[in-house]
């Protein structure tokens, strides 16, 4: 949780950029500790938008440890739809995201990702070279394959990534089998680090018999996640684990 103190040290605002031509302009949420040191540009997953529970705590919690975030909506999410934009329009609109945050950032080094889809669509842009300003990326659970269809086709993108990724993933999730990501990410060598959450799905919830609350695995995503931005911005590359 944010006390009064942190709250009232905290610049954050709600504004508009223009995610694609056709698509027009979507929504954004900026949260900036006064002392912040890196900006996160952070996508939702599929089935929910920048106002999540999992995407305000994960703000709140990057924001107390330096790390200021620009949350936002993709086209879909903002006409309020289920169903995820076109590939073409997702990534178009991450290199807009991209640039918008810049343009409040400053001078503060930028880097990407998000939460599922978020993060995923993030490493197909950085793949194609099309967010040179981006210093690192963090995946907040990568969905490597389907439920029930174990496959790494959808990670051999990522060896064209040429900035430190990080990997965050549970042990229950069924989108990213254990097997296959660890040997994606020890591919990728110094570029990535998987950090194993135990116990987590694919929405980090944790089963209660597991001895752990969700706010325990909340905190200790961003504490790795904090962490290894610090590392990344001051030019240190984490390890893959």
């Amino acid at each position: 949780m944010t006390s009064a103190s942190q709250t009232a040290s905290l610049i954050h605002c709600e504004l508009q950029f223009t995610a694609t031509q056709k698509a027009g302009k979507v929504s954004a949420l900026w949260l900036q500790p006064r002392a912040a040191y890196a900006v996160l540009v952070f996508g939702h997953g599929a089935g929910a938008g920048m106002r999540h529970p999992f995407m305000q705590t994960m703000a709140d919690r990057l924001a107390i440890r330096g790390v200021a975030t620009f949350r936002y909506q993709f086209p879909f999410m903002e006409k309020g739809s289920r169903r995820p934009d076109s590939r073409a329009t997702l990534l178009e609109t991450i290199c807009s995201a991209v640039e918008a945050a810049a343009k409040v950032a400053k001078d503060l080094p930028l880097l990407a990702g998000g939460k599922s889809m978020g993060g995923r669509m993030t490493s197909l842009v950085a793949a194609e070279g099309r967010i040179p300003q981006i210093q690192g990326i963090v995946f907040f659970g990568f969905p490597l394959h389907a439920t029930g269809s174990p496959s790494s086709d959808r990670g051999a993108h990522l060896a064209d990534v040429k900035v430190p990724m990080l990997f965050l993933q549970g042990t229950r999730d069924r989108l990213a089998e254990l097997d296959l990501i660890r040997p994606l990410c020890g591919r990728l060598e110094k570029l990535a680090r998987l950090h194993i959450v135990e116990g987590g799905d694919h929405s980090f919830h944790v089963l209660k018999r597991s001895g752990r609350t969700d706010e325990e695995v909340l905190e200790e995503l961003a504490g790795t996640a904090g962490h290894w931005i610090a590392r990344c911005t001051s030019g240190v590359f984490a390890q893959s684990v």
